[in-house]
């Protein structure tokens, strides 16, 4: 069983100072690539609106972008997924993403208009801007959080996530400092329905930066398209493995399956210190974070790292020989036997009915 500590103060009350209480509203860092923004940022602007409701404040996005009609875009879908406004930095220095000038941009937003919660996703890149900006601030910063919540009576963000290896989660309040800073991965949070026709306020803020003013230089750029690399957070069917399967050949079964049916394929960490599969493959909280409409999971104990990064799954179907395997816990279908024998027995049966589908169109 997971147990749970949370670093709080020893009273209930706390009444904030009044250089804190100048601060208001929750904000979210809009996170974009040539145009294209990530998906977690909407995932965010929905968890925004839940913390701001609570506090009744606004929520604002933030786009640090070059001039373009893709940052009026951007914002019209800041709108949509919930905002109330978005702070708008645009600057050809901005054009690809380096430390110095993105810094520099959000912590002059930050203090001109004083949030009191500033959410990143915990991205490549969002997790060196949120470090570099609450170093800057000097501010407190909750990665990889798991959940977020408000503590009314410290009017204080409850930022949960695991430690000690997954066997503790750990509930962080920032009581003393503003803004209160998390980042959290791709698929922990639900994506918020859309409203269109929805509106919102927007500020123009200049960067008021040179060039000469970066020592960094980008010299090329790769697209993801190109690496081939699994994009799990983003698959809607999985299969995964775990030490279950005995060795390294048996995993063939995972991936025999998932071709079947077109699903991405996955494993445990055990798997990828033992070489059976790539880092790009890990799922858990110190790999990939997935939300598929379904995940197979075979082999798999289901240990606290591991379900922190499956949960959100629609359906989780767990394999396991061990009828009281953790995995069982939270499993949608438990199918208790032997991994190596099952997996092949799913694999005809769907092979076949898929078959049959195509027949009968």
């Amino acid at each position: 069983m997971t147990e749970q500590a949370t670093t709080r103060p020893a009273g209930r009350t706390v009444e904030l100072d009044e250089r804190l209480a100048a601060y208001k509203g929750v904000w979210v860092f809009i996170e974009m690539e040539r145009g294209h923004v990530h998906p977690v940022s909407w995932e965010l602007i929905g968890e925004g609106r839940k913390l701001a409701d609570r506090l009744g404040v606004d929520v604002w996005g933030v786009i640090l972008a070059p001039p373009g009609e893709a940052n009026m875009v951007a914002a019209g879908e800041a709108y949509a997924h919930g905002a109330d406004g978005v702070y708008l930095m645009e600057d050809p220095i901005l054009a690809d993403y380096r430390t110095v000038p993105f810094n520099n941009g959000l912590c002059t937003l930050v203090n001109q208009f004083k949030p009191e919660i500033l959410l990143l996703g915990a991205t490549t890149l969002g997790r060196d801007l949120a470090s570099a900006v609450a170093t800057t601030l000097a501010t407190g910063l909750t990665a990889d959080c798991t959940a977020l919540a408000i503590d009314l009576d410290t009017r204080s963000m409850a930022a949960t996530r695991p430690t000690f290896g997954g066997s503790l989660l750990c509930t962080i309040h920032t009581l003393k400092a503003r803004p209160q800073m998390a980042t959290v991965r791709p698929r922990v949070m639900a994506m918020p329905p859309r409203t269109a026709g929805r509106t919102g306020r927007i500020v123009n803020v200049p960067l008021n930066m040179r060039e000469d003013d970066i020592i960094t230089k980008v010299l090329d750029y790769i697209p993801d398209r190109d690496q081939e690399q699994a994009q799990l957070a983003f698959a809607d069917f999985i299969v995964a493995g775990g030490r279950g399967l005995g060795k390294v050949e048996n995993f063939r079964l995972v991936e025999d399956l998932a071709a079947v049916l077109g699903a991405e394929v996955g494993g445990t960490r055990p798997l990828v210190q033992g070489g059976w599969i790539g880092a790009e493959r890990q799922i858990g909280q110190t790999g990939k974070t997935i939300r598929p409409k379904l995940y197979i999971a075979a082999g798999i104990s289901g240990a606290i790292q591991h379900r922190v990064g499956v949960e959100g799954a629609d359906c989780i179907v767990a394999i396991n020989s061990d009828p009281n395997a953790p995995i069982f816990d939270f499993a949608h279908y438990a199918i208790v036997g032997d991994a190596v024998k099952i997996l092949p027995a799913l694999t005809e049966a769907f092979r076949a009915r898929l078959s049959a589908n195509r027949k009968s169109i």
